[in-house]
């Protein structure tokens, strides 16, 4: 390949990093001297944009809180042929930098996970509570839905064939972003290569911006979103089965009670009953309707995908 297709973009979305970005960004040096470096501040109020500047990265700001802004910003900005992105808070191994940037390189995968769990180190590492559980919940939801098992599905450490970065819709503001790009990359059968990896706890100064809870839940109602839009008949059937079934319990004892005496002496649990039954039919009617738009939109979406590619 020419010096020009193998362009790497190194993203660093960054918030408040200032203790670790100078280390981050030279690491990132020397491990990828032919690499672009661009470190996008995120309204941080420490001196982070001014240290990354000054250890060689090209900074952009984006005034729009949250990385899943950020990553919007980035893939919408930057032209390169590999994009690895990677935190700014020095815990992940700028060794593994070719790793996952040469399969995406060489037309062997169009995204490329850095995987932390595979190898123990994050579990020893992490010092925050419930992230093992939320991360094993999170792989466990997308293999149930989707039927693909990620290694490390909320590791920010990945690399992103270009075709990827310029057909991936971001809707995502926050944290919530990593399950986004596993779904979408999933949902439309781009190649995934799981890279293990050394995974390092940050150091003392810097402080995670990860709520636990409250970005736990939104990564939940993201999965639950994404599911709707990508998967909506099997999203609408379950909800279908979930009406039928209490509808029939509460209606299957009317019925019988009217077959032994010809009278309904439960009047309001027959008509609660026959709700839920309309609700139920009502609920599949929609998932069968919304399938042929997700299917329509799917096609659409690959079109698209070949024009992106015969532009290249």
């Amino acid at each position: 390949m020419s010096e020009q297709s193998n362009r790497i973009a190194v993203l660093i979305p960054c918030f408040n990093e200032a203790v670790t970005i100078a280390k981050v960004v030279n690491d990132f040096k020397r491990e990828l001297p032919e690499a672009t470096i661009y470190v996008y501040d995120n309204n941080s109020t420490d001196d982070t944009a001014s240290i990354a500047r000054t250890a060689g990265a090209i900074v952009r700001f984006e005034p729009r809180q949250g990385k899943g802004n950020v990553v919007r910003q980035m893939f919408r900005e930057i032209d390169a042929d590999c994009y690895l992105m990677v935190d700014g808070d020095d815990t992940y191994p700028a060794q593994a930098a070719r790793s996952l940037c040469e399969p995406i390189l060489n037309g062997i995968a169009d995204m490329t996970v850095g995987d932390r769990l595979s190898n123990g180190t994050y579990a020893e590492e992490n010092k925050r509570a419930f992230h093992n559980f939320g991360n094993n919940l999170v792989r466990s939801m997308i293999k149930w839905i989707y039927g693909y098992s990620f290694d490390d599905v909320m590791t920010g450490y990945r690399a992103f064939s270009k075709i990827f970065v310029k057909t991936l819709p971001v809707t995502s503001e926050g944290f919530q972003i990593e399950t986004e790009l596993s779904i979408h990359a999933v949902d439309r059968r781009f190649r995934i290569l799981d890279v293990p990896i050394a995974y390092r706890d940050r150091p003392e100064g810097s402080v995670s911006k990860l709520n636990t809870v409250s970005d736990g839940i939104k990564v939940v109602m993201m999965i639950g979103s994404l599911f709707k839009e990508y998967r909506p008949l099997k999203f609408f059937t379950l909800i279908s089965l979930a009406f039928l079934i209490v509808g029939l319990a509460l209606g299957l004892p009317v019925v019988s009670e009217f077959i032994e005496t010809g009278l309904v002496p439960r009047l309001p649990t027959a008509l609660l009953a026959t709700g839920l039954v309309f609700l139920s039919a009502l609920f599949l009617a929609t998932g069968l309707i919304l399938d042929s738009v997700a299917k329509t939109e799917r096609k659409q979406w690959e079109l698209t995908v070949n024009r992106e590619i015969s532009r290249q």
